[in-house]
């Protein structure tokens, strides 16, 4: 009777009607003001941004905007989780006591006027009139200047929380013409003034001098790792790849050995294969082009989305030779191949876990799903506008992201001699690095020639007492313009210094190193951006001898070259790819699919997603956590054990990777990336406690192990997290994405592994936005009482599952009878076990449907509902 009860239950809640979610969130906050010390006037005005379905979770995600006056308050995105009507859990971003510190109720500023005013202060010069294309009913305008614009210009008004005032602004958004940067500018809507800006472009170069060090080489070995292609459900088009197939991390992992991989759409992904638009039987593009991904070349670095791709022919044949040791420009095709693969691979193995067109993937057709289309991802190979780096651009939903993929600096154990001097007594050919910003040198056929001058500057600016680094306003701009700039190292950022010189007329400028160190490839800073002469750094002795004889009137002529070294690909390196793509995975999941600015808080874990994300997808059979993982290892040139561009490699061995939650605190972890590496660093030792206690299994798209079960916790962790988290928001989250959907079986061991890199729960994140004031605590919560009845103690993994289940107890339990039971009651499959904590049932002779499984033991009966969907 007890089944045949719970069987009639279970029809009535599959049974869901359309809910009104705005008047269940109103409903809900209105009654629980007090527990979020909300004042009425905080929960009166709210509307719902936008919401999906969990089928892991089975309840929906549904965020939340706070208004006041009609205006929307910035960043106030929460995520709320409702259930049959309920909200079973919220996450709050709500700002407090709003009425008390808005300031401004109408603007005195036109929108059209904050637009020119948001443009002068990003230094871009308008040669077109800002036109209005649209209007909407939330004080929210489009305009369209090509000028200054790739994408129209959004321009909306809201609330800008400024210290304890929150203050009326408007927020324009611009997309600059070189695809670089993706600025969201806030102008005072009364005053006029700059308030705030944020990139929205991602960028993964080396953006300290504490992350810079890791393009020093490692001990050089590399050892042979089996490349395979993952079995899975597959689209049938006969399509094939050459590439560097999962779960190899990059050529050095398998020994420069190229896989060709036959059909790999998955077929719920991507139900039309990966050439598809029109959702017709038979592909619409033979290049390297279709529904999730336009992958290209960019060499020109202009941002076209028209670039040159390779062709597969009508039977899609991208069996393109991957021609490692040869210039990277003739294994354009190869790479591109690669960057294709690695797009579509990233858009069908987290579709399956919950990244799909409701939740704000990324597709030209959602095939007649929710969600929001015309977003596929424009991934630039070998983009010339940069070097040494990687970037993302993740719009809202609706808006194509943007990957650009740059060429990083060869192997420099052999030589390299970019600097030549032509005259005089220093005669010869000195060795030097390439900038990561700024134009690329010439090749040798064409070198840049000119006169070294060295710069002078007036030293009135405080930021440094030395006269020739650039570093205080320049003085004799006369001198330099046209020639080629020498300067010292200084204390100020490379890409201000190096804009400073071109600003004088610089055709390139020689930076000299300020130690003996090695030679680093200078990072962009702020404004390197903006920068298009070459640049290099010599060493120290070299640029001190050249300064010297320019200081004893001497004149020297010089000639910069790239002397044609095999420069590394960024479209090879998986890990860097699959990083990028994670960006747009974490933007969108994090508030909603419509707001795109939710992890731009200081202490925002972003870049700890994304190597998290690239890690866990290349996991290969035999791999322990204690094994030394880099991000980056093959395009910094380090070995398959390197530690890549972060402090640390990963790993669960504390005397490799000693990282805990007061590393965040530490100013030789970098933001963002020093401090998501310590995110990832807890997410990794995560993902190998579930794989030593569930077992790994290599099967990333319908896998039942370990690292499975981690993958879906992370992702409905995203879902659930508040707008703008930090640290413990984000640990919040998948302990609440444990209990929702595995009815919170996993609680004791997710705090033992966060507890032990110090993210306990005595632990403090303080202010999200302030990254510099964390307290680490080692404590874990008292553990749960396997005796209360109330205490759902069973979980099944995967579940909608294929066929194979995995049934997990809290602890272990004494006389298990597993039975599987159908909806009309009939026992289809009995199992016993005397004693169990874990162990698989094989379900795949069953039809897809809906069945129930009993539980019982020395600890009473328990029944969950199984899905299998084959």
């Amino acid at each position: 009777m007890r089944v045949l009860f719970l069987v009639s239950s279970l029809f009535i809640s599959l049974n869901v009607l359309a809910q009104d979610f705005q008047q269940i969130a109103r409903s809900y906050l209105t009654a629980n003001s007090g527990k979020y010390n909300l004042d009425i006037d905080d929960v009166t005005a709210l509307k719902v941004s936008s919401s999906s379905f969990s089928n892991s979770m089975d309840l929906y995600n549904v965020y939340v905007e706070q208004y006041y006056r009609g205006i929307t308050i910035k960043n106030s995105t929460s995520s709320l989780a409702i259930k049959n009507g309920n909200v079973v859990h919220a996450a709050m971003s709500f700002q407090k006591n709003i009425a008390t510190r808005t300031r401004g109720n109408s603007p005195t500023l036109a929108p059209a006027t904050a637009v020119m005013q948001a443009a002068t202060a990003l230094n871009l010069n308008s040669t077109a009139a800002t036109q209005l294309r649209s209007q909407e009913e939330d004080h929210s305008f489009l305009y369209v200047n090509e000028s200054l614009s790739q994408l129209d210009i959004p321009v909306k008004l809201m609330y800008l929380p400024v210290e304890n005032e929150l203050l009326l602004s408007w927020e324009v958004g611009l997309y600059t013409l070189d695809g670089a940067h993706y600025y969201e500018v806030f102008i005072d809507a009364l005053n006029g003034d700059l308030l705030k800006t944020t990139d929205l472009v991602i960028s993964c170069n080396f953006d300290s001098e504490h992350e810079a060090h890791g393009k020093q080489h490692q001990t050089a070995y590399s050892f042979q790792r089996e490349a395979t292609a993952t079995a899975t459900t597959t689209f049938i088009d006969n399509s094939q790849y050459r590439v560097f197939a999962l779960p190899a991390e990059s050529p050095n992992h398998v020994n420069g050995t190229s896989t060709l991989v036959t059909s790999p759409a998955n077929a719920i992904a991507s139900p039309f294969g990966w050439h598809d638009i029109d959702g017709l039987t038979g592909a619409d593009f033979f290049i390297t082009r279709g529904n999730n991904v336009y992958a290209q070349e960019d060499q020109d670095g202009l941002g076209s989305t028209f670039g040159a791709a390779p062709n597969g022919g009508l039977s899609l044949n991208f069996n393109i030779p991957q021609q490692l040791q040869a210039p990277a420009a003739t294994n354009l095709p190869g790479a591109t191949v690669n960057l294709f693969y690695m797009n579509n691979l990233m858009h069908d193995i987290w579709y399956l876990y919950g990244f799909d067109e409701q939740s704000g993937n990324f597709q030209q057709n959602n095939y007649g799903n929710s969600g929001l289309s015309n977003d596929f991802v424009i991934a630039d190979a070998q983009d010339g506008s940069g070097f040494n780096n990687a970037t993302f651009f993740s719009p809202r939903d609706g808006i194509s992201g943007r990957m650009n993929m740059f060429l990083w600096d060869g192997d420099r154990t052999t030589a390299l001699n970019p600097l030549t001097v032509t005259n005089g007594s220093l005669a010869g050919s000195y060795g030097g690095v390439e900038a990561a910003f700024g134009n690329r040198l010439p090749n040798p056929g064409t070198p840049l020639t000119g006169t070294l001058v060295l710069v002078v500057d007036n030293n009135a600016g405080g930021v440094s007492t030395d006269p020739n680094d650039a570093c205080d306003t320049i003085t004799n701009s006369a001198a330099i313009a046209g020639n080629i700039a020498i300067l010292l190292r200084g204390n100020c950022e490379f890409g201000d210094k190096v804009l400073a010189a071109q600003n004088a007329g610089a055709t390139a400028v020689v930076v000299v190193n300020n130690t003996g160190t090695a030679l680093i490839s200078m990072g962009p800073g702020s404004a390197g951006g903006q920068v298009t002469i070459p640049s290099i750094m010599v060493s120290q002795a070299i640029g001190n001898a050249l300064i010297s004889s320019l200081q004893a009137g001497n004149v020297i002529n010089v000639a910069l070259t790239n002397e044609g070294i095999i420069n590394k690909d960024g479209s090879l390196d998986n890990v860097v790819v699959a990083h990028e793509y994670g960006h747009g995975i974490s933007i969108r999941l994090t508030g909603g699919a419509l707001n795109s600015s939710c992890l731009s808080n200081d202490e925002q874990m972003g870049e700890g997603w994304s190597d998290w994300f690239g890690m866990v997808i290349t996991i290969e059979p035999g791999d322990t956590g204690a094994d030394r993982r880099g991000i980056g290892t093959y395009v910094t040139n380090q070995s398959t054990t390197g530690r890549g561009i972060r402090n640390f490699p990963y790993s669960v061995n504390r005397s490799i990777n000693p990282a805990t939650y007061a590393s965040t605190n530490s100013a030789q972890f970098s933001r963002p990336h020093g401090v998501g590496s310590v995110w990832a660093t807890m997410l990794w030792d995560l993902t190998w406690r579930f794989i030593n206690d569930y077992g790994f299994d290599p099967d990333v798209y319908n896998g039942t192990g370990g690292n499975n079960i981690v993958m879906q916790l992370v992702m409905d962790g995203l879902k659930l997290q508040p707008c703008s988290p930090g640290f413990i928001d984000g640990r919040n989250a998948i302990l609440e994405a444990d209990r929702l959907a595995n009815n919170g079986v996993n609680r004791d061991r997710i705090w033992e592994v966060f507890a032990a890199r110090g993210l306990g729960a005595s632990a403090t994140q303080g202010d999200p936005d302030n990254r510099f004031d964390q307290f680490e605590a080692f404590d874990v919560p008292a553990p749960l009482n396997i005796n209360d009845v109330s205490l759902n103690t069973v979980a099944v993994y995967p579940n909608p599952s294929t066929g194979i289940i995995t049934v997990a107890t809290k602890e272990l339990l004494n006389n298990v009878d597993l039975k599987v039971i159908d909806l009309n009651g009939r026992v289809l499959l009995e199992h016993r076990e005397e004693s169990m904590s874990i162990t698989r049932l094989d379900l795949s002779f069953l039809s897809n449907g809906i069945y129930l499984l009993s539980v019982d033991s020395n600890l009473g009966q328990q029944i969950l509902k199984v899905v299998l969907d084959k």
